[in-house]
């Protein structure tokens, strides 16, 4: 297991994840070894199928594993139903997907609302400054009233983050984040999560971008379902690349 240095807030052990389509088997992790510490900022790298985006998430409770066990927050999560999942994921983890995901016929504002639509504790009032925090936090309170189609996709972005940010989550997971960004705008996004690193936050990002990969404390390789080290990820991918390579019979990559 990679061992973080402070008390770890994501555990995985063993985890594997299979598909399968009628008689086929995809495997897509295997045997996956993870520690990250609270507050730590993780990079997971790797080339396109090799099962960074499924990764994420488990770890974001979005899909359960074939095999293993997962801790969160030192709390066993194995056997959760789907709602108690959510409850789990909505309390404590924030989503920032490539493709922004947000609601074209609903304002920023709502937009940046709608994890908090499934917290009971948190009154309306309590709801709309919240709101307006998380905005402010990324430059966005001028759009408040705005429709994501009204945005460019940098800014989209950043209202992507505020939405993420608003229940106040200890993780923050992030799925190509600048993806779908210029280089200016990426910087920009990358600030953010750095910020929010600082203040205190776990971030676990995929991202095919050294450049961004690099401003993370610790890059996790995949290839081929498996976390390898920098050594090892290296020499496989160069053969992969001139045509050595080999996969496991049957297997698919994601």
């Amino acid at each position: 297991m990679h061992a973080p240095t402070r008390s770890a807030i994501i555990e995985m052990e063993g985890i594997g994840k299979v598909f399968r389509t009628g008689a086929i088997e995809s495997h897509v992790l295997t045997d996956i070894h993870l520690a990250v510490g609270a507050g730590e900022f993780i990079a997971i790298g790797g080339p396109s199928g090799c099962g960074k985006t499924t990764l994420l998430s488990l770890m974001g409770l979005l899909d359960i594993p074939t095999r293993g066990s997962f801790r969160l927050l030192g709390e066993a999560l194995d056997g959760l139903g789907r709602a108690a999942r959510a409850r789990v994921r909505n309390r404590h983890i924030g989503f920032v997907f490539q493709a922004f995901n947000l609601i074209d016929d609903l304002s920023v504002a709502d937009n940046v609302a709608l994890p908090l639509s499934f917290r009971k504790d948190i009154a309306w009032r309590e709801r709309t400054r919240l709101v307006a925090t998380a905005l402010a936090s990324v430059g966005m309170a001028h759009r408040t009233r705005h429709f994501p189609p009204q945005l460019s996709g940098g800014q989209q972005q950043r209202v992507a983050v505020a939405r993420a940010l608003v229940g106040n989550p200890p993780i923050l997971l992030a799925d190509e984040p600048t993806g779908n960004l210029d280089l200016r705008n990426g910087e920009i996004v990358m600030g953010l999560l750095a910020e929010q690193h600082a203040a205190g936050r776990t971030v676990c990002m995929v991202t095919h971008d050294d450049r961004f990969a690099s401003m993370a404390e610790r890059t996790i390789r995949l290839l081929d379902g498996r976390i390898v080290d920098e050594c090892t990820f290296r020499q496989m991918r160069d053969e992969s690349e001139s045509g050595l390579g080999t996969f496991r019979a049957g297997e698919v990559l994601w």
